[in-house]
């Protein structure tokens, strides 16, 4: 069957139904196969009869991941996910969802990778009111397109550091202007980057508890032309420069360099960004916290179905972009991080 438009793939379906043959359907990018690709799509294809794939596309890739994506086009990405074995049906498709994909196609499973239960997908009650089934595949950690381009390149939105251990983790995804570091609009010199109190000692405590340190910025300032990407990464090294002095190590930074104007899934408080994070990190997602000084923030925590802790630092909460309640609310990053620990539920 190979390569096909999604209204064929409909007609697929619907021959399928009348054989009864059970049919799987999972989605992604694909942007550099990997192993884990193969290990995922082997395993969706295990539950069903004929596995249907979609291939989101280059705009989509895009908006999901940053302008650096996609590396490979779509057309590209769908001819090699449709010449694997384990896949029946391989299309194209520009939703930044697959609500329009499930409502077409009606899969008796729906197949899903990464760090979720079947209750904290959007799209499961979708599946489940004509009958279908959500299956989320066993997590394998160690393989990532981004850490692959990351090596490729040299450089990238996310700063790649020591591997993981493969026990899940807590992670605390942390907001940086006016969160870990003085409010400056636009901060894009080393020589502004001023820790806030007690971000330091807030930081160790948080990674003596475990915690992955993960960095989820907004900076539009790089899409709309007022800084560079290599002035971020320059501002960065500072924060990594002072931090280091407490002998604290973040394990990821991830950027939206978009405006809200863009309308793009990786821009808080949407999840694209921390999606990523749950892919590429074996992270405990019950016992993971989102720490920021904006309502942009605290939504994100909200729509990643994590607590969120709202920093009477920066902006304090008085941006009133969103009408959002936090989990918690406190005067510093410190205090923060020992709210987080008794949030803390042992196996």
């Amino acid at each position: 069957m190979g390569v096909v438009t999604r209204e064929e793939a409909r007609l697929i379906r619907a021959q399928a139904r009348l054989s009864g043959r059970r049919v799987g359907f999972t989605s992604g990018i694909f942007d550099l196969l990997h192993k884990g690709h193969l290990e995922y799509l082997e395993w969706a294809r295990s539950q069903c009869d004929l596995l249907f794939v979609a291939v989101n596309s280059d705009s989509s890739t895009s908006r999901r991941k940053g302008f650096t994506r996609p590396i490979v086009n779509h057309d590209s990405r769908v001819a090699l996910i449709a010449g694997l074995r384990c896949v029946d049906v391989a299309f194209v498709f520009d939703e930044d969802s697959n609500r329009t994909n499930i409502s077409e196609l009606e899969p008796d499973v729906y197949c899903k990778a990464g760090d979720y239960s079947s209750a904290s997908l959007s799209s499961a009650p979708l599946v489940e009111s004509y009958g279908g089934e959500v299956l989320i595949a066993p997590f394998l950690a160690g393989y990532s397109t981004s850490t692959i381009i990351d090596k490729v390149q040299g450089r990238s939105s996310v700063v790649a550091l020591p591997e993981p251990s493969r026990s899940r983790r807590p992670a605390a995804f942390i907001d940086r202007d006016g969160t870990l570091v003085e409010l400056v609009e636009y901060l894009h010199e080393p020589k502004k980057v001023r820790l806030l109190p007690h971000v330091g000692e807030g930081l160790q405590e948080l990674q003596k508890a475990g915690f992955f340190l993960v960095i989820v910025t907004n900076q539009p300032g790089i899409g709309i032309g007022y800084f560079s990407k290599e002035d971020f990464f320059a501002t960065n090294r500072e924060l990594l420069k002072q931090l280091s002095a407490f002998k604290v190590t973040i394990d990821k930074i991830y950027v939206s360099p978009y405006s809200k104007s863009d309308n793009t899934s990786c821009r808080k408080p949407n999840t694209g960004l921390v999606d990523r994070a749950f892919t590429e990190l074996p992270i405990d997602r019950e016992n993971s916290v989102f720490i920021g000084d904006m309502t942009g923030d605290i939504q994100c925590g909200k729509n990643a179905n994590i607590r969120s802790i709202l920093l009477a630092t920066g902006r304090g909460g008085k941006d009133g972009e969103f009408s959002v309640e936090p989990d918690g609310e406190v005067s510093s990053f410190l205090d923060a991080a020992n709210l987080a620990k008794t949030w803390l539920k042992k196996d």
